[in-house]
């Protein structure tokens, strides 16, 4: 099992929350290794996540949901 944890994206402010603004990919479907799977943004600093590993996503949060960068946001197994 992998995490996918948010990015740090503020460098500034490390404990900012940020929001998966998009997930490309659904609950229990497979990825490949290096496939996007979302989208995350703090304040106005956008990024897109890809697959750490190839298998199975399971998303942990919700879109638009608030969470602490380097928070996990999705598992591949």
């Amino acid at each position: 099992m992998t995490e996918v944890p948010f990015p740090s994206l503020s460098k500034d402010n490390p404990g900012a929350e940020g929001v998966v603004s998009t997930w490309f990919v659904r609950d229990g479907e497979t990825v490949a290794a290096d496939q996007l799977l979302a989208e995350v943004q703090v304040d106005k600093v956008a990024a897109e996540v890809p697959s750490p590993a190839a298998g199975v996503v399971r998303l942990l949060v919700e879109e638009e949901a608030a969470i602490e960068q380097g928070t996990a946001i999705a598992r591949i197994e």
